[in-house]
């Protein structure tokens, strides 16, 4: 299966537990994978025979800007969810990280697998 991939991707949002979590916005930054089988788009060259990233990348920025969770998991939980049915995707991985969450490090997150390949 081939792997259609969104890196990089800055998000505000409200996320955490803490009393000031809850009131200031926080940058969380998504790495995508999803299982996409490019054959139909590789030969037609148009982008109604693929996954067309950049509809997946709007609308997971818009839900990600919008929800207010208290726990990455659930985001991440969420996100993968939105993907996988509005954009039937078999596969998605995710990488959520929410960088500087702890002052001892500069890396904090979640890397999730759902789906079959």
């Amino acid at each position: 299966m081939d792997i259609i991939f969104l890196g990089g991707l800055k998000v505000e949002t409200i996320i955490g537990i803490f009393d000031w979590e809850r009131e200031t916005k926080q940058t969380v930054i998504l790495d995508i994978e999803m299982a996409h089988d490019i054959k139909k788009a590789a030969q037609t060259d148009d982008i109604e025979d693929t996954l067309d990233y950049k509809a997946v990348s709007d609308k997971v920025i818009a839900f990600v800007e919008a929800s207010e969770y208290f726990l990455v998991e659930k985001l991440a939980e969420e996100i993968n969810q939105l993907i996988r049915t509005e954009f039937n995707v078999p596969w998605v991985k995710l990488t959520l990280n929410k960088k500087g969450a702890i002052s001892a490090g500069t890396d904090v997150g979640i890397i999730i697998e759902r789906g079959e390949k």
